[in-house]
């Protein structure tokens, strides 16, 4: 069993939270929250995830169903795609949700670690007093210590005895840089040839390696799209007109059928689960 987070813990992160939220819109973290139940398929993980549930419970996969409480959290491979059920608890579903790069793992020892798709454990002492370093660091506008502080919940939760977390990184180097390419705006519509000048592959090299791991560039590119819909869909306001166009969709009538095909529902039913009543 998770020892529940008390009160004061949630509200304290909360409160850090909002106030880096509020202070910086670009912030190195999401926060994930909902009044209903939400179902989604699918749900691409473009880089090595950790989510820590403040309130409510996750569940994750199908057959078995792992469950993860308030008071804990899990880290997601980026070699998943997953299908979860965010459960509000007596008020809603919250959860903060961390990205890492294959970089930040450097911090970790080298030692053989099995590929695994997913490390859960409870949310210790330890490992909450630096999640709450961390956030505070986010609002203070420093990003050389935001990025250092950051490292170090990984470090903290290897001392904790969590020592597979290399194993989360499920990847190729290669196929990780390409997700992270095109993870920028910027990106996303770049061709072939640019990616390959980028990673400093041929063509033929990256096709093979990615052909080799199941997928494709275009897979790769609906993933990207769809993972970043999805996280504006549950971290924003903006209509889901101007999130279709944001996410390379040129109606979007063809952006909801595309976000339905893939999560099993509608990018308007999503955001009902937002809405008390």
């Amino acid at each position: 069993m998770a020892s529940p987070l008390s009160a004061a813990q949630v509200d304290r992160l909360v409160a850090s939270i909002d106030r880096a939220t509020a202070s910086n819109t670009d912030v190195p973290f999401s926060v994930y929250t909902s009044v209903h139940e939400q179902r989604l398929v699918d749900v691409p993980i473009n880089k090595p995830l950790l989510v820590v549930v403040l309130r409510g419970s996750k569940h994750i996969g199908r057959s078995p169903v792992q469950v993860c409480s308030a008071g804990e959290f899990v880290f997601l491979s980026d070699s998943a795609a997953v299908d979860m059920r965010n459960i509000p608890g007596d008020e809603r579903y919250h959860a903060l949700l961390i990205e890492f790069d294959y970089a930040d793992f450097d911090v970790l020892p080298v030692v053989a670690a099995s590929p695994t798709t997913q490390v859960i454990g409870v949310s210790e002492a330890p490992f909450l007093d630096c999640l709450q370093q961390w956030v505070d660091s986010v609002g203070w506008g420093m990003p050389a210590i935001t990025a250092a502080r950051k490292r170090e919940l990984l470090a903290v939760l290897s001392a904790l005895g969590f020592t597979g977390l290399r194993g989360l990184m499920g990847r190729s180097e290669l196929s990780h840089r390409l997700y992270d390419l095109l993870s920028r705006e910027a990106d996303e519509e770049a061709s072939l040839a640019a990616l390959c000048r980028l990673l400093g592959v041929s063509e033929s090299t990256l096709r093979r390696r990615l052909h080799a791991e199941g997928t494709g560039l275009q897979a790769i590119k609906d993933a990207v799209r769809l993972g970043r819909a999805l996280h504006l869909l549950q971290t924003t306001a903006l209509p889901i007109g101007v999130i279709a166009g944001r996410c390379g969709y040129s109606s979007q009538s063809r952006f909801t059928a595309r976000f339905k095909a893939r999560f099993g529902l509608t990018p308007s039913a999503l955001r009902k689960t937002h809405v008390t009543g």
